[in-house]
């Protein structure tokens, strides 16, 4: 019955639920149509989680690579396993800092650092996730990664120990490792006591919807009313349309020389493709005077 549903729905997930749940649920209310997430959250954590829907799916990646920003809650002086307030606490301290101190290291980590990823992560080392051995009460030696914080904003102080701000950061960015290796700077440890993601690439939270209202929509008959259609959440890729002289190669996914496309690009540039009859085919890259595919969609 929905086949023909391609596109994004931009889910507010609620505390509780996992992002699996969230696809879950979403794609047993669409008839089972192919679902995928863009960027796990937290079970704790809430806030913009788009779910592709049908071909979309094989657009999460790049949309998983996209900005993100977060509302972050820090609570100093307490230091736990998993790096949040739902692990259990490794130590105490009293928070002996000043909040012109306080802000100045939040501040500090305004561009790129190097992260270790936290043990209780879904990242894979020899084929076994993170969490899986820190619930066998092991831990591992992990890879620092290279992440950029772009901006740390609206910083406020809630309680004596308590901080918010908001963050605006690279994909693979873990803001309860961030909130630990703040608490570590200032000597006192912290950790993550609450998270909000407001902003996944072009997904907004002020535009997000909650599971009930979905649902709704869904039994109502609108749910094409809260898709967002590719062309939209793609729209800052350029449009270029192929020649049909060249749609052998366009419907066979090979690389197409820059004459059989109706626009001057860029080297690099990531352009939607479209065939004559006005048909999305897929994301390109230009490359060293040809589009390639990234990402096919027929």
């Amino acid at each position: 019955m929905n086949n023909d549903l391609v596109g994004f729905i931009n889910i507010y997930k609620e505390k509780g639920y996992t992002s699996h749940d969230v696809v879950n649920i979403v794609r047993k209310q669409l008839d089972r149509i192919k679902t995928g997430h863009t960027g796990t959250l937290d079970p704790d954590a809430e806030g913009v989680l788009p779910i592709c829907i049908g071909k979309a799916t094989k657009l999460a990646g790049q949309i998983a690579a996209d900005i993100k920003e977060y509302r972050a809650e820090i609570t100093l002086g307490i230091t736990t396993t998993t790096e949040d307030i739902s692990g259990d606490i490794i130590e105490q301290k009293n928070v002996d800092v000043s909040e012109d101190s306080v802000i100045k290291t939040i501040e500090s980590f305004i561009g790129e650092y190097e992260q270790i990823p936290p043990m209780y992560s879904a990242i894979k080392i020899n084929g076994k996730k993170l969490y899986e051995l820190a619930r066998e009460g092991k831990e591992v030696e992990r890879k620092t990664r290279l992440v950029n914080i772009y901006d740390i904003s609206g910083i406020n102080k809630k309680e004596y120990n308590k901080y918010i701000f908001t963050v605006l950061c690279s994909k693979g960015t873990y803001i309860r490792t961030l909130c630990s290796d703040i608490g570590k700077k200032l000597g006192c440890g912290g950790c993550m006591s609450d998270l909000v993601r407001t902003r996944s690439g072009s997904f907004y939270i002020e535009d997000s919807i909650k599971l009930d209202e979905f649902k709704s929509a869904v039994a109502n008959g609108l749910v094409k009313d809260i898709i967002s259609d590719v062309e939209s959440v793609l729209g800052d890729h350029t449009k270029v349309t192929v020649s049909e002289k060249a749609h052998k190669y366009l419907y066979n996914g090979n690389k197409i020389h820059l004459n059989y496309i109706d626009k001057v690009v860029r080297e690099g540039e990531k352009l939607r493709v479209y065939d004559e009859n006005d048909r999305l085919i897929g994301i390109y890259r230009v490359n060293d005077g040809y589009i390639k595919p990234v990402t096919m969609l027929i």
